[in-house]
């Protein structure tokens, strides 16, 4: 893609701007979309773009941002256009302050899946209908914080394969406890399909800004290329990023348990969702011991 002539196109070249996410890396597939960040410290929401075959996703930047999340996304961006220079300067603090900067994003997802742990066991006790999402949520947020230990960047479509080649080390082996929780040996070609549609729907009812037509990319991607884990591991990924966008008001969001049953392909034994909850908040301590005594 001419991604500079896209830019010029969409007239977004008033501000400073960069290439991010795996299109900057050697691992990008064919479906991957374009993540373009125009740093223009607006907080809209992301827009997708469909150029021909390909997708790019418009991010809303801001230069002062503090967020380590957001940060470590921008490290390693590649830089379009940047006249003042502001975005060199930011990118070279960031690259600066990389190493505290993942640690303090691996505290924050340990502290995350451990509140979706405790938020799942208050769900058993009530009935509350999204006890199994919350404790989904808590295996990806356990993986996220593994993901940042290694000082690797978040990517849901090529996050399963990059955490199988990770060197074997005393944090890695939790890599197990994420795939026995996620579930990942459930992925058949017949639940995927199944769960695809869920998913889009999800999205479209959270997001609004058809991302599902990327999610729908990426599945046949993977299907084609008969990477069922990896897919099944991509679209709860997904789910659980559209779950903690309205997770104060799920109160009021009780009929979308219907569509998540399937998005999430959710455990419905309670003795098993205890279990789960069990052992990924012990995980979530000994990680949280280990990088705290280092």
């Amino acid at each position: 893609m001419e991604i500079k002539k896209f830019i010029e196109e969409n007239k977004l070249s008033e501000f400073p701007i960069g290439l991010g996410g795996c299109r900057t890396s050697d691992s990008s597939f064919d479906s991957c979309d374009y993540d373009l960040f125009i740093f223009d410290g607006q907080p809209d929401p992301a827009k997708i773009i469909q150029c021909g075959c390909e997708f790019v996703t418009i991010h809303h930047a801001s230069l002062s941002e503090t967020n380590s999340e957001k940060l470590l996304q921008y490290n390693q961006m590649e830089i379009l256009q940047d006249e003042s220079w502001d975005l060199r300067m930011m990118l070279s603090k960031i690259e600066e302050k990389q190493t505290s900067l993942f640690f303090n994003f691996t505290k924050n997802c340990l502290i995350e899946s451990k509140f979706c742990c405790q938020k799942t066991r208050e769900s058993i006790e009530s009935s509350d209908v999204f006890a199994s999402c919350w404790q989904k949520c808590a295996s990806y947020y356990l993986a996220n914080a593994i993901f940042s230990i290694n000082h690797q960047r978040l990517s849901s479509s090529h996050m399963l394969d990059q955490l199988r080649k990770l060197k074997k080390s005393s944090i890695n082996e939790y890599i197990s406890v994420v795939t026995q929780t996620v579930g990942i040996e459930r992925a058949t070609p017949t639940l995927l399909e199944r769960t695809l549609k869920s998913t889009i729907g999800f999205s479209d009812l959270v997001e609004k800004n058809n991302h599902s037509q990327i999610i729908q990319a990426k599945y046949d991607f993977f299907v084609k290329n008969s990477m069922l884990s990896d897919c099944y591991f991509y679209l709860g990924y997904i789910n659980k990023e559209n779950f903690i966008k309205i997770k104060d008001t799920l109160n009021q969001e009780q009929d979308l348990i219907h569509i998540l049953k399937v998005a999430f392909d959710i455990e419905a034994d309670s003795n098993i969702l205890e279990q789960q909850s069990v052992l990924v908040q012990k995980s979530c301590n000994e990680i949280l011991g280990i990088i705290l005594s280092a």
